[in-house]
């Protein structure tokens, strides 16, 4: 299989540093709702999760953006393999691939725990069979067989039927991540990218307004 020659050439538009927000958050706002009207797909919300757990070995899957605020909110069992890991080492990474428009979104931080209060408003939101799938699935543990994941779901629908009520686990929940660094790249001819990047200088009177240097990298 020759991959070699598997390449595309990007042009559809550029990114400049006079034309980006003052902040990475508003960039991204700006850039996710034209990813949501370019009717891509894929998920626009899927991002890949970095983090780093035991012995310094970086892991990443693919999880939801939820919600904007200060932060990118995203909701996992606090026990899974990213939840440990975010135990051990708080910082972490996330990307958005957006081919459509190609355009990729690097974004790393600190990561938080959501209030529980966010948590129990989000999980309430779900649909029933979510909710019962969050509770049910002892994510990133061994299964000897689906049959023993379904007959636990199962027992957990039969128990709804009869109570009408939900509780989220207290080992589910969303996290937040705050950002320190975040890079927008956009695809350009002969390979010479965009990449616009946001540092962090210095944190402000309030957390809600921190001050960013705006640079250009080399692609």
């Amino acid at each position: 299989m020759d991959l070699g020659n598997l390449r595309q050439n990007y042009k559809k538009t550029a990114l400049n540093i006079k034309n980006t927000a003052e902040n990475p958050i508003e960039q991204f706002k700006k850039w996710f709702q034209e990813a949501l009207d370019a009717d891509m797909s894929a998920e626009a919300n899927a991002m890949v999760l970095s983090t780093v757990g035991k012995n310094n070995r970086p892991s990443a899957r693919v999880v939801l953006l939820k919600s904007i605020d200060d932060g990118f909110v995203f909701y996992s069992n606090y026990e899974s393999r990213k939840g440990e890991n975010l135990e051990i080492n708080q910082y972490a990474s996330l990307t958005f691939f957006w081919a459509e428009l190609e355009r990729q979104v690097r974004i790393e931080g600190k990561v938080e725990k959501i209030s529980e209060e966010e948590s129990n408003h989000y999980f309430k939101s779900r649909p029933i069979e979510s909710q019962m799938g969050a509770i049910a699935s002892p994510q990133s543990r061994i299964l000897n067989t689906r049959d023993e994941l379904e007959r636990h779901f199962d027992s957990i629908k039969k128990n709804y039927e009869e109570t009408n009520f939900i509780e989220r686990p207290k080992n589910w929940g969303g996290y937040r991540l705050i950002p320190d660094y975040a890079e927008f790249w956009q695809g350009r001819e002969s390979r010479l990218h965009d990449r616009i990047s946001y540092l962090l200088k210095e944190d402000g009177e309030e957390r809600y307004a921190p001050l960013w240097e705006i640079v250009r990298l080399a692609p």
